[in-house]
C-alpha cells in the first residue's frame, strides 16, 4: 500500500483527483481508485497501520526480507540500480539495499513531501549511495532519471500493493514496469496469500480504528481539496471478504440519507449506500506466477513464511512472445 497531492482548495487540486472523484459520485456504482487514499495524512496513517498487531503483511514481509535478502541479491544481481515503486516510508528498503549494494536507489512515490522526507532519512543511513527520488504516480508511464539510464535495473514492489488493483490493471502495471526497467531487469514483488477470514478481516478493520481513520481520511481530503461538505461523521468504515474475487474490499458506508456538495455539484446518498475505496486481492501460488508472466515477468525464485501468509517473488524481464 503513496501521494503528491497536498492542495488545500479546489483551485489547486490535482485535476486527476477531481476527475476521479466526480466520476465516482456521478456513477451508479460508487468507487474511487485506491491511490487517492494516500495524501500526506493518509500516508502517515498507513504507516501506523503497518505496526498494528492485526496487520500481518508488513512484519511477515519484513521477516522474509531479513532472512532471504542475501539469496535474493545473489540471484537478482549485485550493483544494479534499485527502483522502488510506491516507496512510502522505504521502511523495508534497507534490507534490500544492504544485500544488493546498488549503484543507485530511485524511490518513486505520489506523495511528494512524504517521499522527500523518507529519502532524506534513508540518505543518512546510506551516505555514499546516490538516492534520486522521483515524484510520480507509478500507475502512469515514468521517465527514470538520466543518471541511471545505462545501469541494469532491479525493481522493488513490496507490500502486496499489486493486490490493490483488479487483475487487468495489475497486468497493465507489470507490463509498464517491464518497459520502464528495460531488458534484463529484475523485479522483487510482494504478494499476499489467500487465508482465513479470521486473519484477513481484522487486518483491515483493526480494533484501534486506525484503518477506519485511514479510509475516512479520503472524505476529509475531498472536502479540503474540492471544497466539499460531506458529513464525514455520518459514514463508517467497512471491510469485507469477497470470496468470488478473492479480495478484501474496503467501503465507506452512509449511516443515513444525506445530501452534500463537491466542487459546486450536489449529490445524494441513501442510508446503506457505499463508496468502494480499496481492494486487496489475495493470490495463490499459481495465480501469482500467471499474473507475473502475463505482465512480461518470468518468476525465478519464491520465498514464503511457515504459515504461507505472504510471498516474495523474484522475477526477470522476459521477451514477449505471441506463440510458444
Amino acid at each position: 500500500m503513496n501521494d503528491m497531492h497536498t492542495a488545500t482548495d479546489s483551485g489547486t487540486a490535482d485535476p486527476a483527483f477531481r476527475r476521479d472523484v466526480m466520476a465516482c459520485f456521478n456513477a451508479e456504482r460508487r468507487a474511487i481508485p485506491a491511490r487517492w487514499l494516500y495524501d500526506r495524512a493518509g500516508s502517515e496513517l498507513f504507516e501506523d497501520i503497518t505496526g498494528l498487531p492485526e496487520y500481518y503483511p508488513t512484519r511477515t514481509e519484513t521477516a522474509l526480507l531479513e532472512k532471504h535478502c542475501g539469496e535474493i541479491a545473489d540471484m537478482g544481481g549485485h550493483g544494479k540500480a534499485v527502483v522502488e515503486f510506491g516507496s512510502g516510508s522505504s521502511a523495508k528498503t534497507p534490507h534490500l539495499l544492504r544485500a544488493v549494494e546498488p549503484s543507485a536507489y530511485v524511490p518513486i512515490d505520489i506523495s511528494g513531501d512524504f517521499l522527500r522526507d523518507s529519502a532524506a532519512v534513508l540518505q543518512k543511513e546510506f551516505p555514499g549511495l546516490d538516492i534520486i527520488p522521483v515524484e510520480a504516480d507509478f500507475m502512469d508511464d515514468i521517465a527514470l532519471p538520466d543518471a541511471i539510464a545505462d545501469m541494469p535495473k532491479f525493481g522493488f514492489f513490496p507490500g502486496s500493493t499489486i493486490g490493490n488493483m483488479v487483475p487487468r490493471t495489475s497486468i497493465k502495471l507489470l507490463t509498464n514496469m517491464r518497459r520502464t526497467l528495460g531488458e534484463n531487469a529484475m523485479l522483487l514483488i510482494g504478494m499476499d496469500r489467500i487465508k482465513s477470514e479470521d486473519v484477513l478481516i481484522p487486518a483491515y478493520d483493526d480494533s484501534a480504528g486506525v484503518t477506519a481513520e485511514f479510509n475516512l481520511n479520503l472524505l476529509r481530503r475531498i472536502n479540503r481539496e474540492l471544497d466539499g461538505d460531506i458529513p464525514v461523521e455520518k459514514f463508517r468504515h467497512v471491510a469485507r471478504w469477497n470470496d468470488n474475487y478473492a479480495r478484501i474490499e474496503m467501503h465507506l458506508e452512509a449511516q443515513e440519507d444525506m445530501d452534500f456538495t463537491i466542487d459546486g455539484h450536489s449529490f445524494h446518498m441513501d442510508r446503506g449506500e457505499t463508496i468502494h475505496t480499496e481492494n486487496s486481492h489475495k493470490y495463490g501460488q499459481r495465480d501469482a506466477r500467471l499474473l507475473l508472466r502475463a505482465g512480461g515477468w518470468a518468476p525465478i525464485g519464491e520465498w514464503t513464511d511457515p504459515d504461507n501468509y505472504f510471498a516474495l517473488i523474484l522475477a526477470e524481464a522476459q521477451p514477449f512472445h505471441d506463440a510458444p
